[in-house]
């Protein structure tokens, strides 16, 4: 097996570990990185409107 295969599957039996041992946890973890994600995201979209305004 090469390494990013071993990698890549450690990676998964982490998050599936996680998900079924700490599923409160896991789902504000989510929660969080998708409120990371959607700020980002506006801050570009007022971006790119602030260029055209």
């Amino acid at each position: 097996m090469n390494v990013k295969k071993v990698v890549t599957l450690a990676a998964v039996a982490l998050v599936l570990f996680l998900l079924i041992t700490q599923p409160n946890e896991s789902a504000e973890a989510v929660r969080t990185a998708l409120g990371w994600l959607q700020s980002g995201a506006e801050s570009i979209i007022t971006f790119v409107r602030s260029l055209f305004a």
